[in-house]
């Protein structure tokens, strides 16, 4: 395969993960407009997925892992592997498999405010969403700190930044609206979300637009 290849298939991913945030978020917002009108503020994202158009925002989970999944390959297309890239393309495969599992446990719309759950499936789905913050966030954090080694990246690295620390105070604002403020659950969740999707679509939007090289084979 010649680097030119390579590189036409490394945008390609690249504008695949850009499009899948795009989804994925005009998903989102078109369901909040169905009902049972759920609450942005105060009720949790997963909440869509319950309810007579509940299986459109199965197929949006799936489709974040998906979309993390073009994420991770355009990024393996960067530069020779390093640690720091090893690890934070793993933590984020995790945080897309867990996404993917959410597709098939529901969770417990009717348990009660917070992070209440009422049966088996509530609370699978809860741990697996919560280590799917978790994995997302650290991956998220991780590779930027990668992109600020990565020439071909460099321009990158503020926009990331900026994008992982808006999720890290998500994070850390959905877990104190869990015990102290549940009527803003909702509100704390998209925020770190919105960091985490955001960050995929600058780093994929700085990957689709670099240079293709000259059309030579590639070494092994």
């Amino acid at each position: 395969m010649t680097l030119h290849t390579q590189d036409i298939t490394r945008e390609r991913v690249a504008t695949a993960a850009m499009a899948g945030v795009g989804v994925y978020v005009f998903v989102d917002v078109v369901l909040q407009f169905l009902p049972p009108h759920y609450s942005v503020i105060s009720d949790a994202e997963s909440n869509l997925a319950v309810g007579p158009f509940g299986w459109i925002m199965n197929l949006n989970f799936l489709g974040r892992a998906v979309t993390t999944g073009c994420a991770i390959a355009a990024i393996n297309r960067i530069g020779p592997a390093s640690g720091l890239r090893r690890t934070g393309v793993a933590l984020l495969a995790a945080g897309g498999l867990c996404s993917a599992v959410l597709a098939f446990f529901p969770t417990d719309v009717d348990a009660g405010s917070g992070l209440a759950v009422a049966t088996a499936g509530g609370a699978i789905h809860l741990y697996v969403a919560s280590a799917g913050f978790l994995a997302a966030l650290a991956g998220t954090l991780v590779l930027t700190r990668w992109i600020r080694c990565v020439p071909e990246l460099a321009m990158a690295y503020r926009s990331a930044f900026t994008l992982a620390a808006i999720a890290a105070v998500g994070l850390a604002s959905l877990v104190l609206a869990a015990s102290l403020r549940p009527d803003l659950l909702g509100l704390a969740e998209r925020i770190c979300l919105a960091g985490i999707l955001g960050w995929v679509l600058v780093v994929g939007r700085a990957i689709k637009r670099l240079p293709r090289r000259t059309n030579y084979a590639a070494p092994d």
